[in-house]
């Protein structure tokens, strides 16, 4: 197959830290194929994170829940007629998708390493990677589907404001995830808050969607903001440093190379935890990793407290 010209289709379409882990390898597809055009389908929910991105000449959008988007996004593929497709999720829902395309084409990962081993029954190539980091294991798997260098970028929008943020320092955490396991205790950010006002005279500020308005309000001591995926972006682009959880905004701030502390539990930081180097993990000896989405705080993010998190903040984010 000629480089030229080639017609990529990338396939990620959920969650939020998933698809920024996957855009150093969108990166590298398009950059490893000159003249190449890259489509990416992605979840309608995540479609921000698209904007602006100079590796991505395309965005097929899906919204599963809709039969009238999944036949649009299904003609869309049809029509394009592409020559790879690669499917960085693993599930036989994005299998689907990518073969849906009729690519000449279509790699993912190996049975052993997806979370539906179904879905490598669609590949016409299924690759063993080696890496632990998702980034890495995704940069393997473009690197295998033809990328001749690899790009270690994320191209990520500038946000757009959407709520009032303080005017001077501040540092920002989003202490909702969707495993509850992964959360961090309410009490601690109030006592986080405390410190960070007293001694440092820095807010923290807290970001939801509009829904969480209720949650987030009872949380004492806060400077609430809510807003969109556009919204979060300018936030994180604001902050002095961030406070995270394994979640979505967490990836964001690293991918944006902000500084701050990662706490870390039932998941494993040398998988999933923050790229890049300018966030300091705090985990348990003694956590045990587990992805089960669990619905209770798991007792090792309780055994990481708020003096540990300022302590470890008080360096990286410089403060007094």
């Amino acid at each position: 197959m000629s480089s030229s010209g080639t017609n990529i289709l990338v396939v990620r379409l959920s969650a939020m830290g998933d698809v920024i882990h996957a855009l150093p390898a969108a990166a590298s597809l398009k950059h490893g194929f000159p003249g190449a055009r890259l489509t990416w389908v992605i979840a309608s929910r995540w479609a921000t994170l698209m904007d602006s991105n100079p590796f991505v000449d395309r965005v097929i959008l899906l919204d599963r829940k809709s039969l009238t988007s999944v036949r649009r996004a299904r003609s869309e593929l049809r029509e394009a007629r592409f020559d790879l497709a690669v499917d960085f999720q693993g599930l036989i829902q994005s299998a689907l998708v990518a073969s849906a395309a009729r690519p000449d084409r279509l790699v993912g990962f190996d049975s052993a390493q997806v979370r539906e081993r179904a879905a490598a029954l669609f590949y016409s190539r299924a690759v063993a990677v080696e890496a632990r980091h998702v980034v890495e294991r995704n940069l393997e798997l473009a690197r295998a589907a033809g990328a001749s260098s690899l790009l270690r970028v994320f191209p990520l929008p500038e946000g757009a404001a959407e709520d009032k943020l303080p005017e001077g320092e501040f540092v920002l955490a989003c202490p909702l995830a969707g495993w509850e396991s992964k959360q961090w205790p309410v009490e601690y950010y109030e006592r986080l808050a405390e410190r960070l006002e007293r001694e440092a005279g820095v807010p923290l500020v807290v970001n939801g969607p509009p829904s969480s308005r209720e949650a987030l309000s009872a949380i004492r001591g806060m400077c609430v903001h809510l807003s969109g995926l556009a919204g979060l972006i300018h936030a994180t682009r604001r902050a002095t440093a961030v406070v995270g959880i394994d979640s979505g905004p967490l990836h964001l701030a690293a991918a944006l190379g902000k500084p701050g502390v990662a706490i870390f539990g039932p998941t494993d930081p040398e998988r999933n935890g923050p790229y890049g180097g300018t966030l300091r993990v705090l985990r348990s000896a003694g956590a045990a990793t587990n992805y089960k989405r669990g619905t209770r705080i798991d007792p090792s993010m309780r055994e990481i407290s708020p003096d540990a998190v300022f302590e470890a903040l008080r360096p990286v984010a410089s403060l007094a």
